[in-house]
């Protein structure tokens, strides 16, 4: 067993692999579990029937709704949409000021809620005496303000990567986001899941 003091001898790029081969012998990637791997099949099988439930009850949609509809509860419905965004705003603010990885699922959900807002705005009022306040208010801040929470999310993930890409010492271009793996930064040789979390 090698010492702390023979640990510290060892140049940078030996203890940067023998870290890296400490974590794969003890991660294991947790979608290798067999009751995880059964919830993530349920999973994907749910999202395609919900996607093959909305492509045609989309079109049918496009062909029965009625062009005006006079809604009921229509403060309500507004009031408690700006309720959300507000609480949303306001969580993710917290996220950031604590540090905490839940400051992405804020962004994410925060970006989400601007666009919903910018939408609806732009198309309830279309026609109307308060379309060109909607869309430069959509343009101006709604939109603007969502691109930059979905930005500061994927800024805070790349981020997250780096921490782990310099502490285990690893040289090379990180990878891009797009190529990143759940519980995995990158893959084992011949294209198969890292099971360790580098």
């Amino acid at each position: 067993m090698l010492t702390a003091d023979e640990l510290r001898r060892l140049p940078p790029e030996q203890r940067a692999e023998l870290l890296r081969t400490l974590i794969a012998l003890s991660d294991r990637d947790p979608l290798d579990e067999p009751r995880v791997r059964r919830r993530r099949g349920l999973a994907i099988a749910i999202l395609v029937a919900c996607c093959a439930w909305l492509i045609p009850w989309t079109v049918v949609l496009a062909f029965t709704l009625p062009d005006n509809f006079t809604a009921g509860q229509w403060s309500a419905t507004w009031i408690g949409f700006d309720v959300a965004l507000t609480a949303s705003l306001g969580f993710t603010a917290f996220a950031i000021w604590r540090r905490l990885q839940m400051a992405v699922l804020g962004q994410l959900v925060t970006g989400t809620l601007l666009v919903c807002d910018a939408w609806f705005d732009v198309m309830l009022s279309w026609g109307s005496n308060e379309f060109a306040v909607s869309l430069l208010t959509a343009l101006l801040g709604e939109l603007p303000l969502a691109a930059l929470s979905f930005a500061g999310a994927h800024r805070l993930i790349m981020m997250t990567v780096h921490a782990l890409w310099v502490r285990e010492g690893r040289i090379g271009p990180e990878p891009r986001f797009y190529r990143l793996r759940l519980f995995a930064v990158t893959e084992k040789p011949g294209g198969t899941a890292s099971s360790d979390v580098r």
